[in-house]
């Protein structure tokens, strides 16, 4: 039992990471019913600004401690909120009323674009979060478990910022606006809602909880290298896919799921097919709930 709780809150931590990345996914889909395979890449560029915030910069020695942390975790989102928001208005706001296909080769040249970009800055090698304390160094006992440090700032940070996120959708005007663009642009725009305004704020909410989920990543696994972004960016996408795309709650339940089916399966079945059993629960769900668990059926428009 002591086992399987262990494993269950290692799974808690890297899905409330994929959660973070699957939501800036389902943002964008559900406003412009498109794609951004560039998200992932976003999620680099997190933790490599808050490698040069930190490190490069000095500012984690400025600052010691959780302050520090913190500072640098706000930097972050602001960083890579304007990378997200410059995405937009470059590859994919003047293909908008172009064929879908264009804006999803666009948004393929971009994420080969940040990739390499990242490559070149910073080079080819893994990267690693010199600090002189290490979250994953520490670990905290509970009812007899050992629950490492680095669980419970992932764990803590994810829940933490999914609340904000959902709070803000649903009880802000702002928030309300992105749901009436989400649900008709036409009908937001009679209604005197600014639309370009609106899915800027989109590209720019979603890329920054990825930067904070890169950032994350890298302090508590203390390594982040350029292609990253892939592999994250897969299981985010999965997540999304899982918990409904679209769906705000559905890609938070989707992202913690996969997260749990994944860390089960490499501890009681093999880590060489960890990969394998998270596609195969989701395909098992998708056969009985195609729209994921939380996504509604929508008739088509004719």
């Amino acid at each position: 039992m002591e086992e399987f709780i262990q494993q269950l809150i290692n799974g808690l931590a890297v899905g409330g990471i994929y959660a973070l990345i699957a939501l800036g996914y389902t943002m964008v889909y559900g406003v412009l019913k498109l794609i951004n395979f560039a998200h992932g890449d976003l999620f680099t560029l997190g933790a490599y600004f808050g490698l040069t915030l930190l490190i490069t910069m000095g500012i984690g020695d400025m600052v010691p401690g959780p302050l520090g942390i913190i500072i640098v975790a706000g930097m972050v989102m602001a960083l890579v909120a304007i990378m997200g928001y410059l995405l937009e208005r470059v590859a994919y706001r003047p293909l908008r009323n172009s064929d879908r296909l264009a804006a999803v080769v666009s948004a393929l040249g971009a994420s080969i674009f940040f990739q390499n970009a990242i490559m070149l800055v910073y080079g080819s090698d893994a990267q690693v979060y010199n600090l002189n304390v290490s979250a994953a160094e520490y670990s905290l006992p509970v009812a007899g478990i050992n629950i490492s440090a680095s669980s419970i700032i992932m764990i803590g940070t994810s829940l933490l910022l999914m609340w904000g996120l959902y709070w803000f959708i649903n009880r802000t005007r702002t928030g309300m606006a992105i749901r009436a663009v989400a649900n008709d642009q036409a009908a937001a725009k009679l209604m005197g809602i600014d639309v370009n305004k609106i899915i800027a704020l989109v590209f720019m909410i979603g890329p920054a909880l990825g930067g904070v989920a890169g950032l994350t990543v890298g302090l508590c696994y203390g390594k982040i290298d350029y292609n990253m972004g892939w592999t994250y960016g897969l299981k985010a996408f999965t997540a999304a896919i899982l918990g409904g795309i679209g769906n705000i709650p559905g890609a938070m339940l989707g992202g913690i799921l996969l997260g749990v089916v994944e860390s089960l399966g490499e501890a009681y079945i093999s880590g060489a097919w960890k990969n394998a059993i998270s596609f195969f629960v989701l395909i098992l769900i998708l056969l009985f709930r195609p729209t994921g668990l939380l996504g509604e059926r929508v008739a088509d428009k004719l």
